[in-house]
């Protein structure tokens, strides 16, 4: 096959949309970051799902009995995603990345005690940030791991002064779906687990990006949303094995001597879902394939990296020639800069630029995209939030001029 990507690195272009059905050259989808294009492949999994095994699990006939085993290997297949050595029985499945998080700090709220403490930032999505705030209605000190303001970023010297012996857990986010920013989650972890307490990171802005190694980072959990990379609604956590017996069951009270995944999936979980999400890693793979013949997943994620910085170059050297507009996070584009780049303009409210974009069938957003406490922190909040590009590998540079071509003459000069 021939590469036909646009930029730097081999990234198969041509190859890479024909995967994904819903996009057009008529409209440009840049509000990745709330949700990606579905493969093809994982709409064709749904439906042949809910065609041939929409039964329950556990029974002897023939079609529960291949339902579970086809949803066994999409287990395993999604689990595969957190990283080299992530087994089946050591992810959640459930709808959302918030009702997961959720899940676990109602999960884990047994085992602590009055005057036990939980840090928190004020720079993630509110899924991360609301169900351990709760928990001060039983008693638990909520501390914050505030944003450095001369960095805009999260400091592990920040961090370090807030941890003690009272400490259960740190919850931050691997990369900021504002700032576009990614934390070191390895030297955090450490940190944290060499003062005794344990980690909660959302890795919903960075999952659909880079490769994920939960295990080689010492992650405790991670949750990241299939729907922001290429799949269907639903989203997994990771529980590291030896924590999950540690876990109070949500599920079923004949359930409170089960040790797997299923204390956290009450009701179980979304089959059709589940199975449909097993075509995201065999794009990937496939991908991989294509990059030559021995191409594994890691190309594939390498590929995805080099096409990403060079979109994000492109748009982030247009805003920041630009007088009136201010970058939120990095303005320099690399591997540890997602392409989520939000900015201000001093010439307009940020509510007032993704309608100029609409007319022109480009799908951007302004807000403050649930991470309000980081908007307040900025001082955005009267400026309505900030204006969100975030983009994937399956966008192309072409693309991204025709965004900068409709952004142009609302943002070129000077503020007034």
């Amino acid at each position: 096959m021939t590469s036909t990507s646009v930029g730097p690195g081999p990234l198969p272009v041509d190859w890479v949309r024909q995967q994904f059905p819903t996009l057009t050259d008529a409209s440009i989808l840049m509000d990745n970051a709330g949700g990606s294009a579905p493969l093809g492949r994982v709409v064709d999994r749904l439906a042949e799902y809910m065609r041939k095994w929409p039964v329950q699990l556990g029974a002897s006939y023939a079609e529960s009995a291949e339902a579970e085993r086809r949803l066994l290997s999409a287990r395993t297949a999604v689990a595969s995603l957190m990283g080299e050595n992530t087994r089946e029985d050591e992810i959640v499945v459930a709808s959302s990345t918030t009702s997961l998080i959720s899940r676990l700090a109602r999960s884990l709220a047994p085992g602590w005690h009055e005057g036990d403490e939980v840090i928190v930032t004020d720079a993630d999505h509110e899924a991360n940030i609301t169900p351990w705030r709760r928990l001060a209605e039983r008693g638990i000190r909520v501390r914050e791991w505030s944003l450095n303001q001369d960095t805009r970023r999260l400091e592990i010297d920040d961090l370090c002064s807030l941890l003690n012996d009272r400490t259960r857990l740190v919850c931050f986010t691997h990369a900021s779906n504002v700032l576009g920013g990614a934390v070191d989650v390895r030297a955090v972890c450490a940190t944290v687990h060499e003062a005794g307490a344990r980690t909660c990171v959302d890795g919903v802005a960075y999952a659909p990006h880079r490769p994920l190694a939960v295990k080689d980072w010492g992650v405790d959990y991670y949750a990241f949303s299939l729907y922001k990379v290429l799949g269907p609604h639903c989203a997994v956590m990771y529980c590291r094995n030896t924590e999950t017996p540690g876990l109070a069951n949500l599920n079923h009270m004949f359930m409170d001597d089960y040790e797997g995944p299923g204390r956290l999936e009450p009701g179980a979980f979304p089959y059709e879902l589940l199975y449909a999400a097993a075509g995201v890693p065999d794009y990937l793979d496939e991908l991989g394939a294509c990059l030559g013949d021995d191409g594994d997943r890691t190309q594939a994620w390498s590929a995805v990296a080099t096409q990403e910085t060079c979109l994000a170059r492109r748009l982030l050297e247009f805003l920041d020639a630009q007088p009136a507009v201010e970058i939120m996070g990095s303005a320099s584009a690399g591997p540890e800069r997602m392409p989520t780049i939000s900015f201000v303009s001093r010439r307009h409210l940020s509510s007032d630029i993704p309608a100029i974009c609409d007319c022109h069938g480009i799908g951007i957003r302004w807000g403050h995209f649930y991470a309000p406490r980081l908007i307040d922190r900025l001082g955005l909040t009267k400026r309505n939030g900030v204006v969100r590009v975030s983009m994937l590998h399956y966008n192309t540079v072409q693309e991204v001029d025709r965004l900068i071509g409709a952004l142009e003459p609302a943002l070129r000069g000077r503020a007034a």
